[in-house]
């Protein structure tokens, strides 16, 4: 076989391929997150052809000068063990070399691989999926002394921002913005009386390998009775399987979770080459997507 892989930029064309082979392996890609990916960083983003075939591709998302993020990292089965793989990597992380944190999300088997490349594990993520009719909490009392509940673009984009920004690895206006703002699903916010946010979440259409599905991320509240009721609002009127993944740093998701009623389906990891981002993950019940960090 012909080891020479052709690594060219993600095009508009290559987002059905990387879409389903996304939906095959099991990472249920959110409707529409590739575009979002790509205008994070237009440069970030790659399939390998061999060739004239696409069979691979790679994000490397550079978010600023401090931060970028290794996903979407995926070979066609048959064309595994043939070095196409690692071609990928190289190139990705190239575009990453010269940033002081690299985050990834890691597989537990294939931890060691990326520990050859200075990555080191910080937290355990879960998947959590809840299967209903988009009724959670039936029997709660959701009324929001000194707080509204805000959607779409009556959102104050200023407020959701600085509530972000210290709960994240780094500011993301700009993937932000992208984020919130795409049609494909519904975003809600907790606003005080004074527009300051304290919790904000999005739910999006997935595709399932069987089906399809709901996933919900970013979903976070700086208090679990807010959480809880932001996530009832966001479930409303979506039935079906609800996907979030939620990271080890926060000590209350889980047992939140299971309170709820989600059962942990699987585990990554995360994992970072540089610094350990110095945040506080407290308040961070749902991460926006586990390939873009």
């Amino acid at each position: 076989m012909n080891n020479l892989l052709s690594i060219k930029p993600l095009f508009e064309s290559d987002i059905d391929f990387i879409t389903e082979i996304s939906r095959k392996e099991g990472f249920a890609p959110g409707v529409g997150d590739l575009g979002i990916y790509q205008n994070t960083d237009k440069q970030g983003l790659w399939v390998g052809w061999l060739n004239d075939n696409p069979i691979g591709c790679i994000a490397g998302v550079r978010y600023n000068d401090n931060y970028g993020f290794l996903g979407l990292f995926l070979v066609i089965e048959k064309f595994r063990g043939n070095g196409f793989g690692l071609q990928l990597w190289k190139k990705a992380l190239s575009h990453l070399s010269d940033l002081p944190c690299v985050g990834l999300e890691a597989a537990p088997e294939r931890i060691a691989d990326y520990s050859k490349w200075g990555f080191i594990v910080s937290s355990k993520t879960t998947r959590w999926e809840w299967l209903g009719d988009g009724k959670l909490l039936e029997d709660s009392h959701d009324e929001l002394e000194n707080f509204s509940l805000v959607e779409g673009s009556s959102i104050p984009q200023n407020a959701v921002e600085e509530f972000d920004e210290k709960r994240e690895a780094t500011s993301r206006p700009h993937f932000l913005s992208s984020w919130l703002n795409h049609p494909a699903g519904k975003v809600i916010a907790v606003i005080d009386q004074e527009k300051r946010c304290h919790g904000f979440g999005r739910i999006r259409p997935c595709l399932l390998k069987n089906g399809d599905g709901w996933r919900i991320g970013p979903l976070m509240a700086d208090s679990p009775n807010l959480l809880k009721i932001l996530l009832k609002k966001l479930i409303e009127s979506h039935p079906g399987l609800i996907i979030i993944d939620s990271p080890g740093l926060n000590n209350s998701a889980s047992e939140l979770f299971k309170e709820l009623g989600f059962k942990s389906e699987s585990e990554t990891f995360r994992m970072y080459r540089g610094y350990q981002p110095p945040v506080s993950m407290n308040d961070v019940y749902g991460l926006a997507c586990l390939e873009l960090g």
